[in-house]
């Protein structure tokens, strides 16, 4: 589902996995906050060969755990995974190379997502990354209502009917609350983040990548 509604997804992965190539150090955790379905945290084990990790992945969904578990177990690894069931914010990040937060922090009260990047950032060993991937909108509402609906033709030529974006937008309305790309990376650097920006923006979803 996600494939068909963000653009850009694919890519998005495959980043994370040279991303996780590039970054990852040995004997350090890599966090997969919000796991889903496990996409994020197999492409970083792919990605880890040699170098010895562990994944964390959690998701407060104990049905996506669990399906995460059954797509991983599908593919032999070495790597370790170690999947929870809890809310993100309670979990805490130690000596992590890697964080993700791909279209999760979204979904969080934007009052309590400095809390979670602060908690994140501590937790990161120098020459670690946050990689942050998220819708957003532009304060500019002529440029807004452009991109808005390159969104709807793009869900559109993926199949979705007239009813089934309708019921997406109702059902994501006060749920999913989006931010300018200027106040996420405000953000990172009052955590602490000296480098971030976006590596990657299809339409009104970006990536940000944040070095400690």
């Amino acid at each position: 589902m996600i494939q068909r509604s963000v653009p850009g997804y694919q890519t998005i992965l495959a980043g994370i996995g040279e991303l996780t190539s590039q970054f990852a150090q040995p004997n350090s955790r890599l966090y997969d906050l919000g796991c889903s379905l496990g996409a994020v945290t197999l492409t970083m084990r792919r990605k880890l060969e040699n170098i010895p990790c562990e994944i964390i992945a959690v998701d407060n969904s104990a049905a996506m755990i669990e399906r995460a578990q059954s797509y991983l177990a599908s593919f032999h690894s070495d790597i370790q995974v170690k999947f929870v069931l809890d809310d993100m914010a309670n979990i805490d990040i130690q000596n992590a190379s890697i964080v993700v937060l791909n279209f999760t922090l979204q979904f969080i009260a934007p009052d309590k997502r400095q809390a979670l990047l602060q908690k994140i950032y501590d937790g990161l060993i120098p020459g670690g990354i946050l990689i942050l991937s998220e819708k957003i909108h532009f304060a500019d509402t002529p440029l807004q209502q452009a991109i808005e609906h390159l969104h709807l033709q793009f869900k559109r030529a993926n199949g979705y009917s007239e009813l089934e974006i309708s019921q997406k937008r109702a059902s994501l309305e006060n749920v999913l609350i989006s931010e300018t790309a200027e106040q996420n990376l405000n953000r990172l650097e009052k955590v602490g983040f000296n480098h971030a920006a976006i590596w990657l923006q299809a339409y009104n979803f970006a990536s940000f990548l944040a070095i400690k």
